[in-house]
C-alpha cells in the first residue's frame, strides 16, 4: 500500500532552505572523509588557505593545517552563519567568487568545491584562483552523470526532475582548451540527508520542481521516496550516489 502523505506539510516545508539542507547532508555525508585524502595525496602541504565557495567549511576544515590560516569567500548569508559557528574561526569574506572588491592575501592553496563558476566560465574562474594563489589550485567537480540543481534529484524519475546529468567534469574540462590541470583522480562517497520530516521534505521537493497544489504526483513523489528512505532514530534518511573529481593545477 502507497504511503499516505499527510495532509498538513506546507508549513514545515516552507520552512525548508535548500542551502541549509544541502549543507546539513554535507555534514551526514562521508563527502569530507574520502575527498579529502585523496586531495592530500594530490598535492604538497596545503599550507594557509583559501577556499572558494566555502560552503559550511567540512571540506576546508578537514584539510587545513593547525596552524594554517583559512580565509573563506562565501556569498551566502546561510553559509556564513555556519562559518562564523567553527572552531577554526575562519577569515569571512562575504563575497562571490567575481566581485572585484574582493581583497585577499594570497596562500598556499586555494580550494574550489562544486562551484558555479568553472561550469559557466571556467578559464575566468581559473585566472581568479590564480590571483589567490602561491602554489597550487586545487578544484572538486562532480564526475558522475545525475542531475546537479534539485538536492536528491537522483533520487527522483528522470522525467519528474528533467535536469541536465551530464557529468560536470565534462562540461567543464573541454572549455578550459589548454589549460588543463596537472593532476586529476575521481573518488566515490555517498551523499546522505537525515530528515526529520520526510513528508515535508517532499512537498519542498515539489514546490521547487512547481508542481502546482493539486498535482496527483505529490503523492507518488512522497511515496517514492518513503520506499527509498532508511528510518532513523531522528526520522529518516536519503542516500545517493555520488563521484568526485580532484582537479589540481602547479604555480611556477
Amino acid at each position: 500500500m502507497p504511503a499516505a502523505l499527510p495532509a498538513s506539510t506546507r508549513a514545515n516545508a516552507g520552512s525548508l532552505d535548500p542551502l541549509a539542507l544541502y549543507a546539513s547532508a554535507i555534514d551526514t555525508s562521508d563527502y569530507a572523509s574520502r575527498v579529502a585524502p585523496l586531495i592530500r595525496r594530490l598535492t604538497s602541504d596545503i599550507g594557509d588557505l583559501v577556499d572558494v565557495g566555502a560552503g559550511g567549511g567540512q571540506l576546508g576544515a578537514a584539510l587545513l593545517d593547525r596552524s594554517s590560516r583559512w580565509t573563506v569567500i562565501e556569498p551566502s548569508p546561510v553559509m556564513q552563519a555556519r562559518l562564523a559557528l567553527r572552531t577554526e574561526r575562519p577569515q569571512i569574506i562575504p563575497l562571490g567568487w567575481n566581485d572585484e572588491r574582493i581583497v585577499c592575501e594570497p596562500a598556499d592553496t586555494v580550494l574550489a568545491a562544486t562551484m558555479p563558476g568553472y561550469f559557466h566560465d571556467p578559464l575566468a574562474f581559473l585566472a581568479r584562483c590564480r590571483q589567490w594563489a602561491r602554489r597550487q589550485i586545487v578544484w572538486v567537480v562532480p564526475a558522475q552523470a545525475a542531475p546537479k540543481g534539485l538536492i536528491l534529484a537522483a533520487c527522483l524519475p528522470r522525467d519528474w526532475h528533467r535536469e541536465d546529468e551530464t557529468p560536470g567534469i565534462d562540461l567543464v574540462l573541454p572549455k578550459l582548451g589548454s589549460d588543463l590541470p596537472d593532476r586529476s583522480d575521481v573518488t566515490d562517497w555517498t551523499f546522505s540527508l537525515e530528515l526529520p520530516d520526510l513528508a515535508a521534505f517532499a512537498t519542498f521537493q515539489a514546490d521547487r520542481l512547481s508542481w502546482p497544489p493539486d498535482d496527483p504526483r505529490r503523492p507518488e513523489l512522497f511515496d517514492h521516496l518513503h520506499k527509498q528512505a532508511v528510518p532513523t532514530p531522528a526520522g529518516f534518511r536519503l542516500s545517493c550516489h555520488r563521484r568526485s573529481a580532484i582537479l589540481v593545477w602547479d604555480l611556477p
